[in-house]
C-alpha cells in the first residue's frame, strides 16, 4: 500500500476514534515511520490495541493536557491520558524549544501511554542539531537481578547525537535480549525466538514465543540489564509521578485503567562545553570506522545507520502489510 494511502486510512481511523485531526496525523506518522524502519513490532500490528483502549476508555481521545514550567529549562507535562504519540511529540518539541533558549532541556512527563520507536523522537532533536537522551518505562517483562517474578519492562534506552553528516547517530535499545514487540509478532506467526532471550513460567529457558510472553524475559549483560532497567523505571516512572514498580499496565491485556507510563526527555546543545563538537564527533567516528575489521565484516557500523539505509530504502516504496493486519486495517476503517 502506498504511503500516503495508508496516511489517510490512519488518520480516518483515529479521527473515528474522536482523536483531533493534529492528533490523527501525529499517531499515524509515528507508526508509517515504524513500518518504514522495518520496526514493525511498533508499527501497524499495534493499531488494534491502540484502538481497544480508545475504546474501552483508557485512552483518551481528547486530552486535556498541561504543561507545566518549571524553569527555562524544564517542563513538566500531564498528558491526561492521551495516547502516547501526542504526549512524547509534545515533550520533545517542548525540550527541543528549552534546550534551543538555553543549552538544555528537560521535559518529564506523566500519564501517558506506548509511545512507539524512542528513536522516532530522538530523531527530531538530532535533526535541529542537538544531543538528546530518551527514557520510557513499560509494563512488566523482566525479573530483577535475584528475583524469579518479573516486574521491570523492557524499559528502552535512547540517545542521539549530530554526527556531522546526514546520517545521526541513533542508539535506541531495551535492556532485554530482544524486545517484546517482536516476541508478540513472533507468537502471532508461530515464529520461534532466540535462544537465551526468555524463560517459561516455570523458570525454564524457552524460544517458544508465547511461553515467553507467560513467562520472564532475561535482560541484557545480567545483573548489569536489570540495574539499567532500574534506572529507567526510576527516571521515568519515580522521577516524574508516573506508575513504577511493575504498576505499568499491560497495553494488550489489562484495560482495568490508564497505563500511566512516564518519559523523560533530555536534550542539550552539543556546543555548551566547546565549539567544535561537529570536527571531534567526526574525528570520534571516523577513529573507530579505521579500526581493523574482523573476517566477513565490511564496514564497522555506529548505531542509527543501518535504520538510516532501511528508511532510505522503503520511504518510495510500497508498504508490505501482512493480511491479519490488513484484515484489522479493512475492518477498523469500515467503523
Amino acid at each position: 500500500m502506498k504511503k500516503e494511502e495508508l496516511q489517510k486510512i490512519l488518520v480516518k481511523i483515529f479521527r473515528n476514534k474522536k482523536l483531533s485531526l493534529n492528533h490523527a496525523k501525529i499517531s499515524s506518522k509515528a507508526l508509517i515511520n515504524a513500518e518504514l524502519v522495518n520496526a514493525h513490532s511498533h508499527g501497524l500490528s499495534r493499531l488494534k490495541m491502540y484502538c481497544d483502549r480508545i475504546k474501552k476508555k483508557v485512552i483518551n481521545p481528547n486530552p486535556k493536557i498541561k504543561i507545566k514550567k518549571i524553569s527555562q529549562s524544564i517542563t513538566y507535562i500531564d498528558a491526561d491520558n492521551s495516547i502516547g504519540f501526542v504526549a512524547a511529540d509534545i515533550g520533545i518539541k517542548q525540550a527541543i524549544k528549552n534546550a534551543k533558549k538555553t543549552g538544555i532541556g528537560l521535559v518529564g512527563i506523566k500519564n501517558s501511554g506506548h509511545y512507539g520507536l524512542s528513536g522516532y523522537y530522538a530523531e527530531q532533536a538530532v535533526n535541529k542539531n542537538l544531543i538528546v537522551f530518551c527514557f520510557t518505562n513499560a509494563p512488566p517483562a523482566i525479573a530483577p537481578e535475584g528475583a524469579k517474578k518479573k516486574l521491570f519492562g523492557t524499559n528502552p534506552i535512547c540517545f542521539g547525537t549530530p554526527t556531522g553528516s546526514k546520517i545521526p547517530f541513533i542508539l535506541d535499545t531495551s535492556v532485554s535480549v530482544i524486545n517484546r514487540g517482536k516476541i508478540r509478532v513472533a507468537a502471532k506467526k508461530g515464529k520461534k525466538i532466540p535462544a537465551g532471550a526468555a524463560l517459561d513460567k516455570f523458570g525454564k529457558p524457552t524460544n517458544d514465543a508465547k511461553k515467553a510472553l507467560a513467562g520472564v524475559q532475561l535482560p541484557i549483560g545480567g545483573f548489569r540489564g536489570s540495574g539499567l532497567a532500574w534506572m529507567v523505571d526510576i527516571l521515568s516512572g519515580v522521577l516524574t509521578g508516573s506508575n513504577h514498580g511493575g504498576k505499568v499496565k499491560d497495553p494488550f491485556d489489562d484495560f482495568s485503567g490508564p497505563q500511566n507510563i512516564g518519559h523523560l526527555f533530555l536534550v542539550i546543545k552539543p556546543n555548551l562545553f566547546i565549539g567544535n563538537y561537529s570536527q571531534r564527533i567526526k574525528e570520534n567516528i571516523n577513529r573507530i570506522k579505521k579500526l581493523p575489521k574482523i573476517k566477513g565484516v565490511k564496514e564497522i557500523l555506529y548505531p542509527g545507520q543501518s535504520k538510516f539505509k532501511r528508511y532510505k530504502k522503503n520511504k518510495n516504496k510500497k508498504i508490505k502489510i501482512s493480511p491479519n493486519i490488513l484484515k484489522d486495517l479493512k475492518k477498523l476503517n469500515a467503523q
